[in-house]
This record gives C-alpha cells, structure tokens and sequence, in this order.
C-alpha cells in the first residue's frame, strides 16, 4: 500500500508572514518619501537630494518615485528631470482639510471677519514646532494679501505663529527657545530669545500678536488663538494686509480679530476667566 504526502497546512497569515516585513518596510520608506517632499520650501527635487537626506540609496529612492508617479502623488519634469508633489497629493491634502471640525467651523467666521475688517482673514492650525494655513477668504479690493495653504512656518516668525508660541506651556516655549538657531525669514523676523520672551509676554497680556514684514515681506498682520477648555490654542485666526495699509488699519482689525476668536474658543469649551 503506497502512501503519499501531504503537504502541511498553513493559515493564510502564516503564508504572508514572510514578506510582511518587507512590504512594510517599503510602505514606510514611500511614506518617508512623499513628506520630505511636502516639508520642503523647494518645489522640485532631485533624486540625489532625497536619497542623501533620507539616507536612502537612489536606485530605491527612484523605485519609490515611480511607484508614487503611477498614482499621481508625485510628478517629473522630465526636462529637468526633478520631481514634484503631484495632483493625488494635493487631493489628500485637502480631504483632510475637509475632515478638520475646526476649519468647518470657523469658515464662516473667517468670512465675516474678512468682510468687516476689508482685509484677509486666515486660519491656522499647529503641528509639533511648526504651523500651517489650512484656509483664507480674501476682500473684494484691487491690492490684498493672499497666502499658501499648507506651507509649514517656525512658530516665532509671523504673527500667526507667535499667536500659537505665546500661549503654548511655559515649559513648551523654553523648550522651542533653547533652539541653538531660530530662523530668519525675512530681516524683520524676531529670532532673537530674550526679545521673543519680551514679545510673548506683551501677546498675553493683550490677547493677540501683531507682526510687520517679519514672515513675509510687505505684510503685516494680527493674530489671535482659538483656546479649548484647558486654556490651550487649537488653532489661529488672522488678519492681514499690505503693510502700508494696515498700520492705519491695525487696531480696529485687532478688535474684531478678538471678538472672532473668543465666539470660537466658546464654542470649543473655552470659558474666559
């Protein structure tokens, strides 16, 4: 009587097992990838520059470029040949900004403040040491600011990201301060640590941060957090213009800018001392 063998059984888990590693290996380095690419002020970028900043060899760094191609994350300028965020990640960007309550709920005000003060009205939200302008509305008038959704900016330069330092812990802002070197943006921008504690203390004690030309050249701008119920700034609203305009304006903005952001922090559980 003759007898055959039988091949072992495996569970389907058991079967993938083996490659899983690798496969999420390789989904962290694509991740890895793609958010240097959104980090940087650069536009484009080579493959050299990715693969030395990630310490990544080229020959993986131009596999994951064209793996994110064919999905339409990342795009080539195949006269320069350096490549770019493409139109996939522009749509996960803003559906994310979609899914943001804050943003949803502040839409309205941001219009309201715009319409009032004549001027542009943004809001920003924070992550780790940086901030960002996920919206805007902009007034009806020949010469107005407009800024770019997205870009990250360190949190002392611009009066939106002093609105966001200033009522951060006091432990959070000695640690941001302790920085060996703060950028400067533009020759206005405070980079100087004793001169930001002096300005963070001037923000707290009136409620709002002012800035001129200090993130953006021309520009100036006040600013206010939207506090919850700990105190604790979740995102920031501001107005802003042209600079020769608006130190005539600057005042009336702030009054308004205040009125904004306090109806906003109530409605995140904020209840003002």
């Amino acid at each position: 009587m003759s007898s055959s063998a039988q091949p072992s059984e495996r569970s389907p888990g058991s079967r993938q097992t083996a490659g899983s590693g690798q496969t999420i290996a390789t989904v962290e380095r694509a991740a890895d990838v793609l958010m240097f690419f959104a980090e940087q002020r650069s536009a484009t970028l080579g493959v050299t520059e990715v693969a030395n900043a990630l310490g990544m060899s080229k020959a993986a760094v131009h596999r994951i470029l064209s793996s994110l191609r064919l999905r339409g994350l990342i795009e080539l300028d195949e006269a320069t040949r350096r490549y770019s965020l493409g139109i996939g990640a522009m749509k996960l960007g803003m559906a994310y900004l979609e899914r943001i309550d804050v943003r949803t709920v502040a839409r309205p005000e941001l219009v309201a403040l715009s319409e009032r003060t004549s001027e542009t009205a943004t809001l920003s939200v924070r992550s780790g040491w940086t901030r960002s302008y996920i919206d805007q509305v902009t007034p009806r008038r020949e010469l107005i600011m407009s800024v770019t959704l997205g870009r990250p900016y360190p949190l002392h330069a611009g009066a939106s990201s002093k609105a966001f330092l200033a009522f951060l812990s006091d432990d959070e802002i000695a640690h941001y301060l302790a920085q060996p070197a703060l950028e400067q943006l533009t020759p206005a921008t405070i980079a100087n640590a004793s001169r930001l504690r002096r300005e963070i203390a001037e923000i707290r004690a009136r409620g709002y941060a002012r800035s001129a030309a200090e993130r953006q050249a021309g520009a100036a701008s006040v600013a206010a957090p939207i506090l919850d119920q700990h105190d604790r700034p979740i995102a920031v609203i501001s107005v802003s213009g042209p600079v020769e305009r608006f130190s005539e304006e600057a005042e009336a903005c702030a009054a308004a800018l205040l009125q904004t952001v306090r109806r906003l922090s109530e409605r995140f559980g904020h209840r003002a001392a």
